[in-house]
């Protein structure tokens, strides 16, 4: 499967907010990415992924590598594929796989035409992923997931991951996560050469959630890629 970019991916995660109120989140996306043409998607909690899907395009939060059978309390390809989403996060900071179960886990998205983003860490990592040739890289130095934008505190790894992932295969888009709260990051990161960026308590814990969203879309749509 195939997505447009540049793209919007919020991660609800499982705020006190998104909780509460994801609905709320969900409709407000939508209706700013109908208003402004912009592609913008969503990861929230597995238990309402099919609720979800079906107002807007998401992402599962996570995916365990196994294949259907006795695997209590696996998140699978194939559930995911039938809850209605369009793809599934893989090695999250918070959700870290050995390097085997990424592979497999890009495989399994691959087998059921999901789109997959393999969160990374650092270049190296970036390089070493950019191997099992997912949809996409997306770079979030752990130190800095909430905190200030890796794209205004550490540039460099943007570009260096782009460039890296770049040299293994120009197939692979590369995306920025790591603390991404305000339109002028957006755009930067854009410019690194970056196709798309994560999100999540940039906007989900923003009192004013669409004006957050709507800013994050309007600075998508200000850089051509």
């Amino acid at each position: 499967m195939e997505i447009r970019t540049p793209f919007l991916l919020v991660n609800l995660k499982v705020y006190d907010e998104a909780i509460n109120n994801y609905l709320g989140i969900v409709k407000v996306a939508k209706k700013v990415a109908d208003e402004l043409d912009v592609n913008i998607t969503i990861a929230p909690s597995h238990l309402v992924l099919k609720e979800v899907s079906k107002i807007i395009p998401t992402f599962a939060q996570s995916i365990d590598s196994f294949e259907p059978g006795a695997h209590t309390g696996s998140i699978i390809a194939e559930e995911i594929k039938k809850c209605g989403a369009v793809g599934a996060l893989i090695n999250h900071s918070e959700k870290r796989l050995t390097a085997k179960d990424v592979k497999v886990c890009v495989e399994r998205c691959r087998q059921n035409e999901l789109v997959s983003v393999v969160c990374v860490a650092n270049v190296i990592e970036a390089k070493e992923y950019a191997k099992f040739y997912p949809d996409f890289i997306a770079i979030e130095p752990p130190e800095l997931i909430g905190k200030i934008s890796v794209s205004a505190a550490n540039p460099k790894i943007v570009s260096d991951s782009v460039n890296a992932v770049k040299g293994v295969s120009k197939e692979v888009g590369v995306l920025c996560g790591a603390g991404i709260k305000t339109k002028e990051d957006i755009q930067k990161a854009l410019e690194l050469g970056v196709v798309g960026v994560l999100v999540s308590s940039g906007i989900v814990k923003d009192k004013n959630i669409e004006n957050a969203i709507r800013e994050a879309a309007t600075a998508l749509k200000s850089v051509r890629i």
